[in-house]
């Protein structure tokens, strides 16, 4: 059953490559050929889950490129390819035919193929290659609008960081060769002699905390919501950002190998839950709210991977999908149909629009971790897995889910108020609205609010043990019953106080505001500490390069000419000077030479006698 594998990976990614080339010329049938594909490979998501199917192929001397569909692959081939579904149909009633249907279908469709890939990869090498082409449509989808440089710029910046921290898998493949893991299987990663066994977790770790924007890597999401919101619903709900958590919960053995992982990869999620919702409860925009809890989210499922809590990240995962999935995809609606995701503009949109308002309200209760939705029960599985670790650990868990439910009732607050009298003079800030909401767009907004309502099933006795045996992880601690009473307690409490409360700002200073709405001022350090350096290095590289390289090469040069000057100098005054004195003075013997043949007798004659005279003298006298 290979084929299975290869078709779930090669359906999207081929029909995604064609309708991307092809462009414009395709804007008729990419909507239909797109979510064509993304139904299908959800039929083979499902039947790959259910036959756990592998497949393998030469890749490199002595490497593979092989998939694998495990327990906790299965859950996230479902999972991937559910939403991709729901994102392309939504995506086929907002797009309009004018814009470029082609490409944008195409793309989505390489990043969810990339995403698969990456899920079912049991080997470094393949692993690698389906997260830089996740990374390179990621690019392009953000700056899917690139006649607006703005845009452009905020992809490149989302790009370039996760690029930095994506050279960390290239680090820990140079480690697990160096380690003696010349296969490069990524179950085997764990196995690398020391101390490129360090070496190897501490490239993974970095790779995949800056994919899944866990501090310090957080603001490259804040940049993302440059593109489109289905790009944002699928990027922030099950590919790209979910990425780095799923590597950290496949690659727990790895974490667990040494002696700090764990404590590193949990308290760096613990810390995202807690001071990325700051920063969301901070936001005066809807979808910048959206992607800091997004971080603050994903914080848990990273918190779980480095307590041990495979099973709860998982779960914690899937409901995440689902809920934040829906509510970007309302953002969306309310975007297309008024022109703008600010906060205070959006005033009574869910009145305006009851069925995506009722949707948005499901997922954002959810997403608030009120009992007995999704996000309850998973966020206490992973919960759970922390107090089991520290208790200082949990009660930060505690509080970072007490700060989800604040961000969470505020953005609530706003779209659930009366509409006011001058609504309409606050649409439109940031595109024309269509003041409706596509028939095409509705379903899917559905099917998410059911999943965000339900999927707390997966923390339910019987359901969480087995996901427990799936994953490979039995022994994982169920939250006890006050810790499910105490979760529930504090939601409400937050919820009830954030509502009572409304926009009044957060008490504290006004400059620790503006640092939280700022994102911490994550991308200002980031160009202090990391791209001004950089740059510096690089101008003096230049100049380095210009006043000495090339200065010494310009050097050799005026050198080299000055030499064939001198050269010139010597041969024309010395050399051929000699030459012509020396005919110079041949030619006088020549003609001195010809002086006595006159051709006259007596004269030779006389030329003989004095010759003659004159040896015989010099005879004489040497006698």
């Amino acid at each position: 059953m290979s084929a299975l594998l290869w078709l779930l990976a090669g359906i999207p990614l081929i029909t995604g490559g064609v309708l991307a080339v092809a462009g414009r010329a395709a804007n008729r049938v990419a909507p239909a050929v797109g979510v064509a594909a993304a139904v299908a490979t959800l039929g083979l998501a499902i039947a790959t889950a259910v036959d756990r199917p592998t497949a393998s192929a030469p890749l490199f001397a002595g490497i593979e490129a092989g998939l694998r569909v495990d327990g906790l692959s299965a859950v996230m081939v479902i999972t991937v390819a559910a939403v991709t579904t729901a994102v392309l149909v939504f995506s086929a009633g907002q797009l309009d035919r004018t814009q470029d249907r082609g490409r944008f279908f195409g793309l989505m469709l390489l990043f969810a193929g990339a995403m698969l890939v990456t899920v079912t990869a049991t080997t470094v090498a393949l692993l690698l290659m389906a997260w830089e082409v996740m990374g390179a449509t990621s690019w392009a989808l953000i700056g899917f609008w690139w006649y607006e440089p703005h845009r452009v710029r905020a992809a490149d910046t989302a790009f370039l960081t996760t690029r930095a921290a994506d050279l960390g898998l290239y680090l820990a493949a140079g480690a697990a060769v160096a380690g003696g893991v010349g296969s490069l299987h990524l179950d085997a990663l764990s196995t690398a002699d020391s101390p490129w066994l360090h070496v190897a977790t501490v490239g993974v770790v970095l790779a995949a905390l800056g994919k899944s924007a866990q501090l310090p890597f957080s603001f490259w999401l804040s940049r993302a919501m440059e593109g489109p919101s289905p790009v944002s619903a699928l990027l922030h709900s099950a590919a790209m950002v979910a990425a780095g958590a799923y590597l950290l919960l496949r690659l727990h053995p790895l974490l667990a190998a040494t002696a700090w992982a764990e404590l590193l990869v949990a308290w760096a999620g613990a810390a995202t839950a807690l001071l990325l919702g700051v920063v969301a409860v901070a936001q005066t925009d809807l979808k910048q709210l959206l992607a800091a809890s997004t971080c603050a989210q994903v914080g848990f499922m990273v918190l779980a991977a480095g307590a041990a809590g495979v099973a709860g990240g998982t779960a914690h995962l899937v409901a995440h999908a689902a809920v934040k999935a829906g509510l970007f995809l309302a953002v969306g609606a309310w975007l297309t149909a008024l022109g703008t995701k600010h906060l205070s503009a959006l005033c009574g949109a869910a009145r305006s629009y009851p069925l995506v308002g009722a949707c948005f309200a499901v997922s954002t209760l959810a997403l608030a971790g009120l009992a007995p939705l999704s996000l309850w029960a998973t966020k206490d599985e992973v919960l759970a897995a922390a107090y089991q670790q520290s208790t200082v650990l949990y009660a930060v868990g505690l509080a970072a889910a007490a700060v989800s439910a604040v961000y969470s009732v505020k953005a609530l607050w706003y779209v659930l108020r009366p509409v006011p009298d001058d609504a309409a003079s606050r649409y439109d800030t940031e595109q024309q609205g269509t003041r409706k909401v596509a028939v095409a767009m509705r379903p899917p907004l559905l099917v998410l609010a059911f999943g965000a309502a339900t999927l707390g099933v997966l923390a339910l006795p019987d359901v969480s043990e087995a996901l427990r045996s799936a994953v490979g992880t039995p022994g994982e601690p169920s939250p006890q019953p006050w810790e499910l009473g105490l979760s529930a307690g504090v939601a409400f409490a937050a919820a009830g106080i954030a509502w009572w409360r409304g926009p009044r700002p957060v008490p504290g200073p006004a400059a620790a505001r503006r640092w939280a709405g700022a994102w911490l001022g994550l991308e200002q350090a980031a160009h202090f500490v990391v791209v001004r350096p950089v740059m510096g290095l690089a101008r003096a590289t230049a100049a380095f390069d210009d006043r000495i390289v090339d200065g010494a090469v310009r050097q050799v040069a005026r050198g080299g000419l000055a030499a064939a000057r001198l050269a010139g100098r010597v041969d024309d005054g010395g050399i051929d000077a000699l030459v012509s004195a020396v005919a110079a003075g041949a030619r006088r013997l020549g003609q001195w030479a010809r002086r006595p043949q006159t051709g006259l007798l007596h004269q030779y004659y006389a030329q003989a006698a004095v010759g003659f005279a004159v040896l015989v003298l010099i005879l004489l006298l040497v006698r």
